[in-house]
């Protein structure tokens, strides 16, 4: 299989791009991976007005975006690795589902009818590895999670009919330990080598 890890956390020596290089690494044993770091590759999570003009139109202005695009076109899984900062995925991860998973890639949009169509039916796995700073209750009773709501509900159904999926969170990151960080990097290594 060809797996995409999309990755998103500004230092490099956070405990979060331990995760993502666990992901590429286990990743890397039995598939075929595309590991994709947005902060290292200075990705812009800027919508630009070409692109925002052309959203609705027959052709999207993907130009800018075009190799991320393929990427995504052409793979049978895709992971995402990254920190939920205010309940929410980073501005550099929220940029990268504004502009590349976008009409004509992501899914097909009845303008008339309202409806939209999904147009990922190549990706099969869709995973989310992710921190946050709160506890789970806090996060999953209080808040309602919205992250995690964006990601399984909005995105998610934009891939194949079946489309497997796992989510592993690390909660309470504020107070983690050593032991609790350790413990969850074991967990994801051993869930994606289930893979």
């Amino acid at each position: 299989m060809l797996i995409q890890v999309v990755h998103s956390h500004p230092l490099e020596d956070s405990y979060n791009h331990a995760l993502f290089q666990t992901i590429v690494e286990a990743l890397g044993s039995r598939h075929e991976v595309i590991a994709t770091d947005l902060d290292r590759e200075h990705f812009s999570p800027v919508m630009t007005e070409a692109e925002r003009r052309s959203y609705y139109q027959a052709t999207y202005a993907e130009k800018e975006v075009a190799p991320l695009i393929g990427h995504l076109r052409r793979v049978d899984g895709i992971i995402f690795c990254f920190p939920h900062w205010w309940f929410s995925m980073p501005a550099m991860l929220k940029g990268y589902f504004d502009r590349v998973w976008a009409p004509g890639t992501a899914f097909a949009h009845d303008l008339e009818g309202g409806r939209i169509r999904p147009l990922l039916s190549n990706i099969r796995t869709f995973g989310v590895v992710t921190t946050y700073g709160s506890p789970w209750w806090l996060t999953r009773i209080v808040i309602g999670d919205p992250g995690r709501k964006v990601l399984l509900r909005a995105l998610k159904p934009m891939c194949g009919p079946g489309v497997r999926s796992f989510y592993l969170a690390h909660y309470d990151m504020d107070r983690s330990t050593a032991a609790s960080r350790k413990a969850f990097d074991q967990r994801v290594r051993a869930r994606i080598l289930q893979l």
